[in-house]
């Protein structure tokens, strides 16, 4: 019996420049952010509300926190907060082997569509994903959409920890398709288990009380 072949991703106009402002702002803060800011300032009111307000308030907190201050939260959070991860194919492969190859064949389809990473990058960064999606927007959604469960998951947990960039994570998740019923079992099990070669009798990836729901900013 042959499989129905996959709807094509429906991408928007306006979903390159959501995604090229969620990179800009995914990223570390450095010398470029005051620009980054402006820039999303500009370009967000063009944006469908449910992508733009939570840009809006992340915007609003960086510009009122001190740079060294935005920029030690930025590394307290991603570096070292293992829950809030920003690479995508940790949450789907761990530490493996199997995340090499995926790590592997992202770097093929950036050079297929002729983006190069310099050397400190890491293509299963979310904010390098993003800025691909910018570019490719087909490619990018499929991209995405096809890490769906780490994407809720990092949302969740940053949403936790009362973070500011939890603001950006729900503006990307309201670019994509809601989530499936697998997709929340997915969120699930990694909420439980965490990534692949996790030991099994830790404490729980993520408290019960931030399991899939209804998105909403830091509170």
């Amino acid at each position: 019996m042959r499989r129905r072949p996959r709807p094509a991703a429906r991408t928007e106009p306006w979903h390159p420049c959501a995604w090229q402002l969620q990179s800009l702002l995914l990223a570390y803060p450095d010398e470029g952010l005051p620009e980054h800011l402006s820039l999303a300032r500009r370009a967000a009111p063009a944006l469908p509300e449910r992508v733009r307000d939570p840009l809006l308030a992340f915007t609003g907190h960086a510009e009122r926190t001190p740079a060294a201050e935005l920029a030690t939260a930025y590394v307290d959070t991603f570096d070292h907060r293992r829950r809030c991860c920003p690479y995508l194919t940790y949450y789907a492969h761990g530490d493996t082997r199997r995340r090499g190859i995926a790590l592997l064949r992202l770097k093929q389809t950036y050079a297929t569509a002729g983006l190069r990473l310099t050397e400190d990058e890491l293509p299963d960064h979310l904010a390098v994903v993003l800025e691909f999606a910018g570019a490719d927007p087909a490619a990018g959604h499929r991209l995405l959409t096809g890490h769906r469960a780490g994407l809720e998951l990092l949302r969740l947990a940053l949403r936790a920890e009362h973070s500011p960039w939890a603001w950006v994570l729900e503006s990307v998740s309201a670019t994509l398709p809601p989530l499936k019923g697998d997709e929340r079992d997915a969120v699930a099990r990694l909420a439980a288990e965490g990534p692949p070669e996790e030991q099994v009798g830790l404490d729980p990836y993520m408290p019960p009380q931030y399991m899939p729901g209804p998105a909403g900013g830091p509170r």
